[in-house]
């Protein structure tokens, strides 16, 4: 009977700390934005993300290259939205380069910046000042999860988008021709077998790679 006894208390010991487990890891998730913040991206990890590969030499810029290029300068600078023939020729353009995906904070319904998110646009903002990536383009991709109507939430996602685009104007004086912004709402889910997760609701960096020093 006692080795009976034994066996059970093993288990229920067990079980408890399976449910222990979950209890704690419920409680990360209940205050991510505490509990990671020394998980969120730096100015160093920001860089080394939109660092250009470095360039084989004897490679010749393809007519694709050359097309893409034209286009991206016809958008530099542009303060309206852009079309969605623009929007979608700037998600091919930067399906293949450098990039990260920041968590950015909003109030909810709001494309207002709020305080916690500060911080992480600081950082970028940093990265993106560095002389390693003096010159180049970058896109401003406004995401949302798929809560809510495309209309809605593609309005959401640029305002927003442009939200981080005047922040970094402000406070880094950044040209404003090297921030391209566009609002691409729920089309993009990062995570589409959880549509309504956080990590959809975000603002992707993305380095076009478009030199001032291109045409030379």
């Amino acid at each position: 009977m006692t080795h009976v006894l034994t066996r059970w208390q093993s288990r229920w010991q067990g079980i408890g700390a399976a449910v222990a487990s979950v209890l704690v890891a419920g409680a990360l998730v209940a205050t991510a934005p505490s509990a990671f913040a020394q998980q969120r991206p730096t100015e160093s990890d920001i860089l080394n993300a939109l660092k250009p590969a470095p360039k084989t030499r004897g490679l010749t810029t393809t007519p694709k290259q050359m097309e893409d290029q034209k286009f991206l300068q016809t958008i530099r600078g542009k303060t309206r939205a852009l079309t969605l023939d623009e929007r979608t020729k700037v998600a091919d353009i930067a399906k293949d380069k450098q990039k990260i995906d920041l968590e950015i904070y909003f109030d909810y319904n709001s494309a207002e910046i709020v305080q916690r998110a500060v911080p992480d646009l600081m950082e970028l903002g940093k990265a993106l000042s560095n002389p390693d990536l003096r010159g180049s383009t970058f896109l401003l991709g406004g995401h949302t999860d798929a809560k809510g109507g495309e209309e809605y939430n593609q309005k959401l996602s640029e305002r927003r988008a442009t939200a981080v685009k005047r922040f970094l104007l402000d406070r880094f004086q950044l040209p404003e021709e090297s921030l391209v912004t566009a609002g691409y709402g729920k089309e993009q889910l990062k995570k589409p077998e959880q549509p309504f997760a956080a990590e959809n609701r975000r603002v992707q960096i993305v380095n076009l790679e478009v030199k001032q020093s291109a045409a030379r």
